[in-house]
């Protein structure tokens, strides 16, 4: 049924910002057995094991060549620059933070990111009923980042920690905005890669309810790649946006 009224658009235009402070600064795991979701750990990388450069990274970020009915864009214009965009009031919930902002979630300054939003000017057959159908698709923000030694376990184990020291949520501040995660929980992960965390977390809609979304990261080698997705037509109505399982496919399959 189309939600076409002009309360129900504006509602949505409002939570959007909101949400998009959460993950991008610019308006407002776990095992499959354990207490978490994914595969177990594997062997420790090496202590020799050396991070890749930004540069390199970037090479391993996925393209339109590398996956079918998606568009891909740089994360530049819509992703922070820096962690100090995105400041959590709890520590031990910055990973969870960064990891949703596309930002490297452990100590390195070695990341890269961009967007890949589904193309539906590909497959559409019509223009969009209305204004609020325009929005009515899912955008993932991808993050690359790299670590020296067995710094991406480190990084894990941290996001794990912080999954469980986050429960009852957190303060966010980006770009001079402030929000509120309500709530954080262990998600289902795709168990790819040596090792993948998966989270949700409530979002506060500004007196508007509350959304829920969901972070994957996953680790192969010593490089870590983060999953966040939003379709911002369904905020605000219960239904969360699933982190499309072939974009992770095709991410943690560029890795090395």
């Amino acid at each position: 049924m189309k939600r076409s009224s002009g309360a129900r658009i504006g509602a949505t235009v409002a939570m959007s910002a909101v949400t998009l402070a959460l993950i991008t600064g610019c308006s407002s795991d776990e095992s499959k057995d354990s207490s978490d979701n994914g595969k177990e750990a594997s062997a420790s990388p090496t202590q020799a094991a050396k991070a890749l450069s930004a540069a390199e990274l970037e090479k391993l970020l996925l393209t339109k060549s590398d996956i079918k009915g998606y568009k891909v864009d740089s994360g530049d214009d819509t992703l922070p620059k820096s962690k100090s965009e995105v400041k959590p009031d709890k520590a031990e919930c910055a990973p969870l933070a960064w990891s949703t902002a596309g930002l490297a979630p452990g100590d390195t300054e070695a990341s890269a990111s961009n967007t890949v939003a589904e193309d539906k000017a590909s497959t559409a057959t019509a223009a969009p009923d209305d204004f609020e159908d325009a929005f009515d698709l899912n955008m993932t923000f991808v993050g690359l980042s790299s670590y020296d030694g067995d710094g991406a376990e480190k990084t894990m184990k941290a996001l794990s920690d912080g999954v469980a020291a986050c429960s009852d949520g957190y303060g966010l501040a980006a770009d001079g905005e402030n929000s509120k995660v309500t709530k954080v929980a262990s998600a289902k992960a795709s168990g790819q890669g040596d090792e993948s965390v998966a989270f949700s977390q409530g979002v506060d809609m500004d007196g508007e309810g509350t959304a829920e979304f969901t972070t994957e990261v996953v680790r192969k080698g010593n490089t870590i790649a983060t999953f966040y997705t939003v379709n911002l037509a369904s905020l605000g109505t219960g239904k969360v946006a699933e982190i499309p399982a072939e974009v992770v496919t095709a991410q943690v399959g560029k890795l090395k």
